[in-house]
């Protein structure tokens, strides 16, 4: 291997398979070969002179990119080629195979020099980029001037793109999806991207555009936070509905016996009281346009009995059937939107129930721009108590100004004020990364008698006093997030069902359960000296027992009810307490007792 070391190691696919003499030429001819198509224009090759070592990559799952090749400071890309495409004479294949474009993985990109644009090539240049906005991914590439923004929050902008509420599919009255968000007045955002006539948004538009205006409001706008006017709201601003389906069957079972879809009757176990039952027909069923209460029944269903039973010398037999009920979310509420009942090929009676629930603004909602300035709603202002400029101009949502300075959107306020040009003018601006036009944008808003930095005399909508400082104020594209609604975050229980085993409040929404108060908010409450809130939290409100115990063995007590007597099965001692513990203690007790351990608790001053 010594003999080896001045030499330059070849890999493929990450596995040394030799050694080679002259890098270089090596490198030249692979170049050669796969821009003529003699190999797999997809078969990447980096060269790195201060390791001397080569990597072939051939292996799948590579992200590739294509860039135009350029040789002696000019692109293979010509204005003939241009006209060709244009015409329908050359595609895309062609551009490949002969190699006037080539892709381009993470790894051979270290070695390359690539040119945002054509007027900035020189002869050490290597390649050129097709487009600046091609840099992007096709969601990213969508949000207007991106390229102002900082890097992060350009990532982050893409995330919130993908949790919008739009218009997801034309034909939602129809279709059964199990969940689904749909924004009332969905619109097309005033400043476009290239890559939105690609995709044609328009057609599938998940945004509306509010007047935004950057400025405190009484500290409901803080960190993140908004201040919605609720006159916006009223006129439906963000205004959405989430259709959820549910599905159950007339289930056949191998003992002869189905489920029923009917009204349970009283003599059925778990009958859940004639008021639930209200909504549903003789079938049944639902009926449409029925509004559903939380954890209501949309279908009534009956099943037999889990066992079967055996049937008497008369042949009598009184079958107690279970109800089976199917119900909505127990935090969810909404209409009946629509019912699709059907049979299986087995013969299964199928019934499919879609519910409408009307999703208004609220405290905790959150929504977000393109930039990644999101957040939640801190307040829902009346409007005559919003802002107001002079003609009387009031905007839909107020941003706390702290959110701009650290997260360094730029893009998000020429965004702002290319909106106010495109509501002045009627014309939609093209906000494209690297090919958009500032001056134009400001030229406009002066020719209108706007500032050109988007700033605006404010006056008090309590007081009607001037506000001192201008207010930066403009039209914005923002979207409502469907991972974020306070209808499925808020959680409270009061008294409710428990676990079997520890006789602790059960975990989780869907079981009306509570929050889980876990280790480190005990210590928290440690830490602040509130001992009798952790008490409080962890035994009263919880699952407090009464033990009884024998105070000179320490083990717990027999109390047997029949001789109405209190004893110690060890020491057969009547010297009994009571002691307050948790019923998790006492199955932690009978585990330890189960495998041999025999606990003992010491008893000290009794407190009366």
């Amino acid at each position: 291997m010594t003999k080896n070391t001045k030499k330059t190691k070849v890999y493929v696919n990450g596995s040394l398979i030799g050694f080679h003499d002259d890098p270089e030429k090596l490198k030249k001819e692979f170049m050669i070969k796969r821009r003529d198509g003699t190999i797999d224009p997809q078969i990447n090759f980096s060269y790195f002179k201060d390791t001397k070592e080569i990597f072939i990559n051939t292996d799948s799952g590579r992200i590739q990119r294509p860039l135009i090749i350029v040789e002696n400071g000019k692109p293979k890309l010509t204005e003939e080629n241009i006209a060709q495409i244009k015409e329908g004479k050359i595609d895309w294949h062609d551009l490949i195979v002969k190699g006037i474009v080539e892709y381009i993985d993470a790894e051979e990109e270290e070695n390359i020099y690539v040119a945002l644009e054509e007027a900035d090539l020189t002869p050490e240049h290597t390649h050129l980029e097709i487009s600046g906005t091609a840099i992007f991914s096709f969601v990213t590439a969508m949000i207007p001037f991106i390229e102002h923004n900082l890097a992060g929050k350009a990532l982050h902008g893409a995330k919130q793109y993908k949790q919008g509420i739009g218009l997801p599919v034309a034909n939602y009255n129809l279709r059964m999806d199990t969940e689904l968000h749909v924004l009332y007045y969905p619109q097309i955002p005033l400043v476009k991207t290239r890559v939105d006539d690609i995709i044609k948004i328009e057609k599938r538009p998940l945004v509306q555009n509010a007047v935004v205006a950057i400025m405190p409001y009484e500290g409901f706008n803080i960190i993140d936070a908004y201040v919605f006017n609720k006159g916006s709201v009223d006129r439906a601003f963000g205004r959405s509905s989430y259709y959820r389906a549910y599905k159950t069957l007339e289930r056949r079972y191998p003992s002869g016996q189905t489920d029923k879809f009917t009204i349970p009757t009283e003599d059925c176990i778990g009958h859940k009281g004639e008021e639930d039952y209200k909504n549903l027909d003789e079938t049944g069923i639902v009926n449409i346009e029925s509004f559903i209460d939380k954890g209501g029944v949309i279908v009534g269903k009956t099943s037999p009995p889990r066992f079967v039973e055996e049937v008497s010398d008369f042949g009598v037999v009184s079958e107690e059937r279970r109800d089976t009920s199917e119900c909505i979310k127990k935090h969810l509420h909404g209409y009946v939107d629509r019912l699709f009942i059907t049979e299986m090929t087995d013969g299964t009676k199928l019934a499919k129930i879609k519910i409408r629930t009307p999703l208004i603004p609220e405290t905790g909602d959150k929504f977000s721009s393109h930039h990644a300035q999101k957040g939640v709603i801190g307040a829902v202002v009346p409007e005559e108590d919003m802002p107001f400029t002079s003609s009387g101009m009031k905007p839909d949502i107020i941003l706390g100004p702290h959110s701009i300075p650290s997260r360094m959107t730029l893009g998000q306020l020429l965004e702002s004020v290319a909106g106010k040009a495109v509501s002045l003018t009627g014309e939609q601006i093209d906000g494209t990364a690297y090919y958009n036009d500032k001056e134009y944008v400001f030229k406009q808003l002066e020719e209108f008698g706007f500032r050109y930095d988007g700033k605006e005399v404010f006056y008090s909508g309590k007081t009607g006093e001037k506000i001192e400082m201008p207010i930066f104020v403009g039209p914005l594209a923002y979207q409502r997030l469907n991972t974020h609604l306070a209808i499925n975050k808020i959680q409270a229980r009061d008294k409710g069902p428990v676990q079997l085993l520890t006789r602790q409040p059960t975990e989780g929404k869907q079981k009306e359960g509570g929050q889980k108060f876990g280790e480190m908010e005990g210590e928290a409450l440690v830490s602040h000296g509130t001992a009798m809130t952790l008490y409080e939290k962890l035994m009263d409100s919880s699952d407090e027992i009464f033990l009884l115990f024998c105070e000179d063995c320490g083990i717990p007590a027999t109390n047997d009810k029949i001789r109405n007597k209190k004893f110690c099965p060890i020491c057969k001692g009547e010297n009994i307490s009571y002691i307050k513990t948790s019923y998790g203690f006492k199955v932690l007790l009978y585990e330890l007792i189960s495998m041999g351990i025999f606990p003992k608790i010491l008893i000290g001053d009794k407190i009366d």
